[in-house]
């Protein structure tokens, strides 16, 4: 397995430090609103990777962090009347909520950065005694980036352009230099107000963002761990931050590998609410999308490549789901034909193996889902021209490199969890088509055309054909 790292902008073959167990930490949410479709692209490629890895045998043990004390958090929980952990709270049972919607594998560990206080407490002092930190007079401590000979190794910024550049963090007189960053922030009235104040050597105050990731990444998974994943616009400074924090205070590399996700756009713009082209999840939803095309769609374009998402996109993904549960459906009721020549096992393999060569390549989901559609196109002109049925040893082979593709790309399984119906559900159903079927027989075609168009109202369609009606469910019914 290739990845491009960051740090070395090169590919680079994939062995984990103690095979087969594969670390890897992940920048989450800031829990201060619903995360939206442009979080959760990001947030899926990490589920890819999880999937891939899975998929190959590895034993991974991924944790995913919730930010939930910093500025926005903060300032959030103020602004709403409430305290920290009840504002925070609400977010990060929306996100969960919004990942089982998608379809995401759990992972290992979500912590909250409020549970590692007292270990962030103790990394401080011991930077401070390394001499990479210091206290300034207002009780707040900075990281002194000047220690820290290799910053700036990631992102490639660092130098003394970057300190005529740096925004200043929380005061001109409390630096030594303008690049250092805080790691602890003097508490301020709001953190009161909310409840965001811990005791510290240096009086009462709150961690700083880029010293909770290090603090969480090296209490779970190790002073090294495989990789790290984050979207682009966290390579600098939290990266950065986190590699002189972490690697200032062990000496060893903080990630072997360093992965980012590119921005997502909408309609070819940047996602903003006064454009009116911000999406969640849920709103998504709610809207009538189907939660299988929305993964699709967010995880159809290579993740170092920036993705445009389009309503008209969504449609179209929303199509290419029901051709595949249709294409599963076909092969599943083939009749089976003892007799039939062996004809699809190899070329099913064949496009599982090109699957996973290309998942392996990088995460290159566009070479993958050609390799998907190529058993399709093969499959279904194979049975176009047989005669009868097929073998059971192709079926098996087919329907086996189809949940093989699908157990990374976790599109199908989604897709059929929502067109699931129960057996009163059902039973409605089956009485509507067979209304609509008594209708036709007496040509009162607008009952008929009436109770299609109500059907399609709930996500099921119909099928007319030589035998009688059938009836599928393509999307959960509004």
């Amino acid at each position: 397995m290739k990845l491009y790292d960051s740090l070395q902008r090169k590919l680079r073959t994939f062995e984990p430090l103690n095979p087969p167990r594969v670390s890897i930490y992940g920048c989450g949410p800031t829990v201060y609103d619903y995360a939206h479709i442009g979080n959760f692209r990001a947030f899926l490629v990490y589920d890819l990777l999880h999937r891939q890895l899975r998929a190959k045998g590895n034993e991974v043990e991924f944790v995913v962090n919730f930010t939930d004390v910093d500025d926005k958090t903060i300032d959030g929980a103020a602004s709403a009347g409430r305290t920290l952990s009840q504002h925070t709270g609400r977010f990060v049972d929306a996100f969960l909520a919004d990942a089982a919607t998608l379809g995401f594998l759990p992972v290992s560990q979500h912590p909250r950065a409020t549970g590692f206080i007292p270990a962030m407490v103790d990394f401080v002092e011991r930077l401070v005694e390394r001499g990479h930190a210091y206290a300034a007079d207002d009780g707040s401590v900075y990281y002194a980036v000047a220690s820290f000979a290799d910053y700036g190794k990631l992102s490639g910024k660092g130098g003394e352009d970057l300190a005529r550049r740096s925004r200043i963090d929380g005061g001109e007189y409390a630096k030594n230099d303008p690049r250092d960053f805080a790691l602890w922030k003097a508490a301020q009235p709001d953190d009161l107000k909310v409840g965001a104040v811990w005791d510290s050597p240096w009086g009462p105050g709150r961690p700083g963002w880029h010293l909770e990731c290090s603090v969480m990444a090296g209490s779970l998974l190790g002073d090294t761990i495989d990789i790290h994943v984050g979207g682009e616009d966290l390579l600098f400074p939290h990266h950065e931050n986190e590699i002189a924090q972490s690697e200032g205070l062990t000496g060893l590399p903080l990630a072997r590998f360093w992965v980012h996700v590119r921005h997502l756009k909408v309609e070819d713009r940047k996602m903003s609410k006064s454009l009116g082209n911000f999406h969640t999840v849920r709103e998504l939803v709610e809207e009538g999308h189907d939660p299988a095309a929305i993964r699709w769609v967010l995880i159809s374009a290579h993740y170092r490549s920036e993705l445009n998402f389009t309503l008209d996109g969504l449609s179209d993904a929303t199509d290419a789901v029901q051709r595949l549960l249709d294409f599963r459906r076909r092969v599943t009721e083939t009749p089976e034909d003892a007799g039939a020549d062996p004809c699809l096992a190899a070329p099913a393999r064949s496009h599982l193996e090109a699957f996973g060569d290309a998942m392996d390549r990088d995460l290159n989901v566009p070479r993958a889902l050609a390799s998907l559609w190529g058993l399709v196109r093969d499959v279904n002109a194979a049975l176009d021209r047989a005669h009868g049925g097929v073998c059971r040893e192709d079926r098996d082979a087919v329907l086996d490199a189809l949940e093989g593709m699908d157990r990374v790309l976790g599109v199908l399984e989604l897709a059929a969890g929502s067109r699931t119906v129960d057996d009163e559900e059902e039973r409605g159903i089956a009485a509507m088509v067979e209304a609509r079927t008594r209708a036709r027989a007496e040509r009162d075609f607008a009952t008929a055309d009436r109770l299609r168009a109500e059907l399609e109202t709930r996500g099921v369609v119909l099928e007319d054909t030589p035998s009688g009606t059938r009836w599928k469910r393509v999307r959960a019914g509004g």
